[in-house]
């Protein structure tokens, strides 16, 4: 066999190490979580009887994955290396264990020390959907360290089992909530509190969390771009979640089937950003190649094509909104939203996903601090638009989500354009915290 043809089928197989179980995982995660919401308004009777639930799901996920995704980044990161210098990467784990342990405990005795105020303005009372919130804070802890385990060790098998089985225990439980005729919103949310912790339970049952012994590691080895890491995934999480979190926070009393149904609409909005999200991973690395190789040429023709893939994906997905999503949403939750109000949150969601291409390769070019600042200017013209967007509580939000995902798309055009004139170039950290740079989950 001559070498041109042994690197034949490699050049046939354009997809990384991981990428089928990973996509595989996040398309079940993903339709479990959809169903979730469906059986559960069932379950409960309506959907002002969900609202609780749905404000604790969009509450968790601006939390969990905001302050976690980037341990998850930093741990694989510094495994990776290791395994690439042939040295365990036990020492890793426990720096990273520390991180996680003392930053859950602030973080869950900051939504402790403002209990009262969560519980009465966010949760309407119930104490229930506070501690299910404390607990799902927690539960998120481990699964990102594990899915950060398996990813640094090449399991990616593992990987896409803790991110699958989440979703598939969480319907399970609410599926047998369901059946034996449960009708408290703490269950449901306990539900959702307690799902991740499956996953990684079956896999360190497996050994597949094991890491070998290996040189002390120091924190520097850990943390290279941690904080700007930390800040920009919590920006970036709570402007995905900001939408529901809002309209919770503003509407009146007589408005809580409303806020229910808004929820039903950023579902169906996140689809296109959805199907984004399970194929990423299969896309980005490539474009880092090149840049790695310092084919800048190359990378900017390959960045440009993949632009114009979301930019159309992102344009289906809001005419697709106007036209169909009153009827779908109707459908399959039976809620009454405009067309106006889907054609927003599409194209919010669409500057998002656009947005989020472009800070992944802005990261992947070693510009871990310029996305932090777009995704916090995001968030300042999140607060702005829906504080200047009038006095209609779908309106002022559906604003403030257009207008802080167009924010940070801006400042990531800039940053891009920025790095590619300066010459940057990748490394093998900034690539792996770029590919896993996912700071919301379905």
């Amino acid at each position: 066999m001559s070498p041109s043809d042994e690197q034949k089928p490699s050049s046939r197989v354009p997809l990384p190490e991981g990428t089928i179980p990973v996509a595989i995982a996040l398309l079940i995660a993903g339709v479990a979580s959809y169903a979730f919401f469906k059986v559960g308004t069932w379950a409960l009777g309506g959907d002002e009887e969900f609202k609780p639930v749905s404000a604790l799901w969009f509450a968790t996920f601006a939390l969990a994955p905001g302050f976690f995704l980037p341990l998850e980044q930093e741990l694989g990161r510094a495994i990776a290396h290791r395994r690439a210098l042939g040295q365990g990467g036990r020492p890793v784990v426990r720096k990273v264990l520390l991180l996680g342990v003392g930053l859950a405990v602030i973080v869950v005795g900051i939504i402790l020390g403002f209990s009262s105020v969560i519980t009465h303005h966010y949760f309407d009372g119930d104490w229930w959907m506070l501690i299910a919130l404390v607990v799902a804070f927690a539960a998120y802890a481990p699964a990102h360290l594990a899915r950060g385990i398996a990813s640094g060790n090449g399991r990616f098998r593992s990987y896409a089992v803790v991110m699958g089985a989440d979703g598939v225990v969480r319907i399970m439980l609410c599926i047998g909530l369901a059946v034996v005729g449960a009708k408290s919103a703490g269950a449901y949310g306990f539900a959702v509190a307690v799902a991740p912790l499956a996953g990684v339970l079956f896999v360190a049952l497996r050994g597949q969390l094991r890491s070998e012994d290996g040189p002390p590691a120091t924190w520097s080895e850990v943390t290279p771009n941690l904080g700007w890491l930390l800040l920009g995934t919590v920006f970036a999480a709570v402007l995905v979640n900001a939408g529901p979190v809002a309209t919770n926070l503003l509407a009146s009393d007589d408005e809580g089937e409303m806020v229910t149904q808004f929820a039903y609409g950023v579902l169906l909005a996140r689809v296109p950003l959805f199907l984004f999200q399970a194929v990423q991973a299969a896309l980005l690395p490539r474009l880092s190649r090149l840049a790695a190789r310092n084919e800048i040429d190359e990378f900017r023709s390959g960045f440009r094509r993949l632009m114009n893939v979301v930019l159309v994906v992102g344009a289906v997905g809001v005419v697709g909104a106007f036209v169909a999503g009153p009827p779908v949403i109707k459908m399959v939750y039976g809620a009454e939203l405009s067309r106006r109000t889907l054609a927003m949150l599409a194209f919010g969601s669409a500057l998002y996903m656009v947005g989020l291409a472009m800070a992944q390769a802005v990261i992947a070019l070693r510009g871990h601090a310029l996305v932090a600042l777009g995704w916090f200017v995001g968030v300042v013209a999140f607060v702005l638009g829906t504080w200047l967007g009038g006095h209609d509580l779908f309106q002022r939000v559906e604003i403030g989500l257009v207008a802080s995902s167009a924010a940070a798309l801006l400042v990531f055009a800039l940053a891009l354009r920025y790095k590619l004139n300066s010459g940057a170039t990748t490394s093998p950290g900034s690539i792996h915290d770029a590919i896993l740079d996912m700071p919301f989950e379905t």
